[in-house]
């Protein structure tokens, strides 16, 4: 049988090859007939552009001639790219219109493509509109098509290849009335077919299009193919087209000529199977019977010493205390599990009397289960093992008596350790009673409830809360002490906590008996059973009445506070402002004053201080306004691309009078290359005015003021101004940027108001940079400010936080 399996495989690999035989010759075929037709294809395009033979007579004879010496053409034919047919060879096509969408995807210049398959004889089943006699459903044409470029524009030289030229050539080629070939597109439409398949069909389907194409150029399969009986077939894709010739055997066919060729061995093989197996069973018989008694003594030797050795291992690995005794109550046999146990030898066990082993009050107990004229079955008790030893032992004893007829013979027993047990049983208790304890002294009111919400359990302080006693609160339902709608409440969550099964923590107004409301804090969780199912909810919660109302009585105040600091800002504004329109006419009127009495020393010099102090004052109310603008958040600071060096000089070139009346020099430590930062250009400046004005204030006659910028090595700019003054005390390095506040060391009548150096790090603060101040070692002040790197956008609001 091995042997005819064998060659029933070889058959079917036989018929494998020659259908993979013919799939490539078909294939080669194929290719060779649409490469021929491509150079035909090629010939006349390049004709096209000789003005000689392009006119559309020559090129329609020439087409004829192609098609007449091809059979595999039907009808060549030029095509401009709106479907006209100037050239064919067909006299009644020329100047006919085709629809050029059904030819499929067209190809690029100087190339050729194969169209879609085309139900009809020729061009005229592509006639735009016109009404096509009917052609049969095996009739059909594939488009070959060239695109060739020409003064007048691009045209198609068009060929309709007839598949049937094809198909005639397979079945020439195949000669097997059992075997089929077909011609597919690699779209899985057919264009022929040596059986009954209809060109045009769709085969998506078949194996080769659904498992080997496009990753598979050629492969044998053995499955349903065009039929959809199991075929034996074979593919191969052409190498240059997008086609696929297919070769396919029914497997019936190969296996009834396989058959046929076996017929004779198989009749030869069963015969002498059947010898065989008739000499086979005469020998047997004769054996049969002497064996089957011999196995029958076999087993039962081999199912006794199992039972025996299942037995020993039983024992052994039992892990209670199994013993036996005589009549009298003396040990006669104990497990290994016993030994261990005692940590004594089997020897020094056997022999002690049962009633020795326990404590001496449970003697008469052993000794009314050893009773061997009691009622038979089992007798079982707890008792206390080793009494005598450093470790007692607690165990579940159970006796059964052994008969010999009517006689007790011995007793057979076990008894199982119950000692940690009944200690972790102790410890449970005592764990469960400190529990309960810290569960009654708790000051959080608690409570348990079964799921149909009953009251199971509810400590001391949930009872001094709810003003009730025990008795009138387990076994009730928790909506019966809290009004309807508190209730629905807390019905909502509880059912929340059942869905989620996640700790739910809530806030809830409660009601008292006496009409009192207090906020709660609420939390629940679910107790789970062993079972995995819920038992019931835990509750917890606290009165946070006094926390809720300390943070209304908060928030009261913080809204008060905000109130005033705006009453306070607008104050300000206010009052600077009226205050600007008398100071504006003190400074006019004194500058005339002065102007005119310029030869009366003693006069002059009253309307110079009044100008002086009227300039003071202007310059208070100027900061006061700049306080106010950035702490009531009016305008916004607008961000620009700048050079900061324009604006540094500028500021230094307004200063110019301040600098020559104290004879001071400026300088200047700024690069060639350009200081690029995002800034506003009017604030940045009133912050390097302010830092200027104040090193002019308190620099002594003579000396200079440095003033340096760079940029760092993270794109951050890097401006330092410094002065040969006093210095700052270092504990007032940062007190001095707090508004109406001055170094201690310059609090000597200067005119400063302690506003610039406040309002200097609010513009910097809104540009994200800083300004920060220090003592050079040589003396004097030190201001550093950063400006970051350009990462921001071009305006930002100018709502900045209240100086004061």
């Amino acid at each position: 049988m091995a042997l005819l399996f064998k060659d029933r495989a070889s058959a079917i690999d036989a018929q494998q090859k020659r259908n993979a035989l013919y799939a490539r010759v078909l294939e080669d075929h194929v290719t060779r007939s649409v490469d021929t037709a491509a150079i035909s294809l090629a010939s006349v395009a390049n004709d096209l552009g000789v003005p000689l033979t392009a006119t559309s007579t020559a090129v329609s004879a020439n087409l004829r001639q192609l098609v007449l010496s091809l059979p595999l053409l039907r009808d060549m034919a030029v095509v401009d790219m709106k479907g006209l047919v100037t050239a064919a060879s067909g006299a009644d096509d020329v100047g006919r219109r085709i629809d050029l969408t059904r030819l499929g995807p067209l190809p690029s210049e100087g190339s050729d493509a194969l169209g879609n398959y085309i139900p009809g004889r020729g061009l005229a089943a592509l006639a735009k509109g016109a009404d096509t006699p009917p052609s049969p459903a095996s009739v059909g044409v594939i488009p070959l098509m060239r695109r060739a470029r020409l003064p007048s524009g691009d045209v198609i030289v068009l060929a309709l290849i007839h598949p049937e030229g094809l198909v005639r050539y397979m079945r020439l080629t195949i000669d097997d009335p059992g075997s089929r070939a077909a011609l597919f597109g690699y779209d899985g439409r057919l264009y022929g077919d040596t059986g009954a398949g209809v060109p045009g069909t769709l085969l998506r389907e078949h194996p080769v299009f659904r498992r080997f194409l496009p990753r598979i150029g050629h492969a044998n399969y053995l499955e349903a193919g065009l039929d959809p009986d199991p075929q034996t077939g074979a593919f191969r894709a052409s190498s240059s087209r997008p086609v696929v010739v297919l070769v396919e055997r029914p497997l019936q066919a190969v296996m009834d000529d396989w058959f046929k060729s076996v017929r004779v061995r198989m009749v030869f093989i069963l015969v002498a199977s059947l010898i065989l197996t008739s000499l086979t069973l005469i020998a047997s018989r004769s054996l049969y019977a002497r064996e089957e008694a011999q196995q029958r003594v076999e087993s039962m030797q081999r199912k006794i010493a199992r039972s025996e050795q299942e037995l020993n291992v039983i024992v052994r690995s039992v892990q209670e205390l199994l013993f036996r005794t005589d009549a009298q109550g003396r040990l006669t046999f104990v497990n290994a599990h016993w030994m261990a146990a005692t940590g004594e030898s089997q020897a020094a066990i056997i022999g002690t009397r049962l009633v020795d082993l326990v404590a001496p009050e449970e003697q008469s107990i052993v000794q009314a289960m050893l009773d061997r004229e009691a009622a038979r079955g089992a007798r079982a008790a707890t008792l206390t093992f080793w009494a005598g030893t450093d470790h007692p032992r607690r165990v579940d004893i159970a006796l059964v008596p052994l008969h010999d007829g009517k006689q007790a013979t011995g007793f057979a027993g076990s008894a199982v350790d119950i000692t940690a047990r009944e200690e972790a049983e102790a410890r449970l208790a005592e764990q469960l009673a400190f529990v309960a304890l810290l569960l009654h002294m708790s000051p959080l009111p608690m409570s348990m409830r079964d799921m149909s919400g009953r009251y199971l359990d509810v400590n001391r302080a949930w009872l001094e809360f709810a003003g009730r006693t025990k008795s009138d609160v387990l076994g009730k339902p928790g909506d019966r002490f809290i009004p309807d709608a508190e209730a629905r409440l807390h019905e909502a969550y509880d059912q929340r906590l059942q869905g989620s099964g996640v700790q739910l923590q809530y806030e809830a107004v409660h009601t008292h008996s006496d009409g009192t409301k207090c906020d709660l804090l609420i939390n629940k969780v679910l107790v789970i059973g062993r079972d995995g199912k819920a038992q019931g909810i835990l509750t917890t919660f606290m009165d946070v009445t006094e926390l809720r109302n300390a943070a209304r009585a908060t928030q009261e105040a913080r809204e008060v506070a905000e109130e005033a600091s705006r009453a306070k800002s607008e104050f300000i504004a206010n009052i600077s402002h009226e205050l600007r329109t008398p100071l504006q006419s003190i400074i006019g009127f004194s500058e005339l004053g002065a102007g005119r009495v310029r030869n009366d020393a003693v006069v002059a010099g009253m309307f110079t201080d009044v100008l002086a102090s009227g300039q003071r004052m202007l310059a208070l109310v100027n900061d006061l306004l700049d306080v106010s603008k950035i702490d009531s958040a009016v305008g916004t600071i607008h961000l620009e691309r700048t050079d900061l060096r324009p604006l540094l000089r500028t500021v230094v070139q307004e200063l110019g009078p301040l600098f020559g009346a104290k004879q001071l020099t400026v300088d200047m430590q700024l690069p060639t290359t350009a200081l690029s930062a995002k800034v506003d250009p009017f604030r940045f400046q009133q912050v390097v005015r302010n830092v200027l004005a104040n090193a002019i204030r308190f620099s002594p006659t003579g000396e200079s003021i440095d003033v340096g910028a760079r940029t760092a090595s993270d794109g951050s700019l890097h401006l330092w101004f410094r002065d040969h003054g006093p210095g700052i005390p270092p504990d007032e390095f940062e007190d001095i940027f707090d508004a109406f506040v001055q170094s201690s060391k310059t609090k000597d009548g200067s005119g400063g108001t302690g506003l610039g150096l406040a309002i200097c790090r609010k513009i910097l603060d809104a540009h994200r940079g800083t300004i920060s101040a220090s003592n050079a070692r040589d003396g004097g002040a030190r201001f550093d400010v950063l400006l970051p790197s350009n990462e921001f956008s071009e305006t930002t609001p100018g709502v900045l936080t209240e100086l004061v």
